[in-house]
């Protein structure tokens, strides 16, 4: 069994490669729609809550923990996407 999928790979190298960059794709894909959909859920919640308080002197400010987090999410999903972009590229040079 394992002989025919080297064979099958071997004989068509850029489907293994393309096959790799979705494997780099997919997972950065679900981690940007991931940290935006926790991003608009926050700020939902915050705007809840202010309306419930009914005081403009109330300001919700994430924590820098939390925003520092979400920016590391967003470089990583968009540097996996990159990734997976170049070696898409690869496929059709090889």
């Amino acid at each position: 069994m394992s002989l025919q999928l080297w064979s099958l790979f071997s004989a068509h190298p850029a489907k293994l490669i393309n096959l790799l960059a979705l494997l780099f794709a997919c997972p950065g894909g679900w981690l940007l729609h991931s940290t935006r959909r926790r991003e608009q859920q926050a700020r939902a919640s915050l705007a809840a809550q202010a309306g419930r308080a009914n005081t403009d002197n109330q300001v919700h400010l994430a924590s820098i923990a939390t925003l520092r987090m979400n920016r590391f999410f967003y470089a990583f999903g968009f540097a996996c996407l990159g990734l997976a972009l170049l070696v898409s590229w690869i496929s059709t040079r090889v």
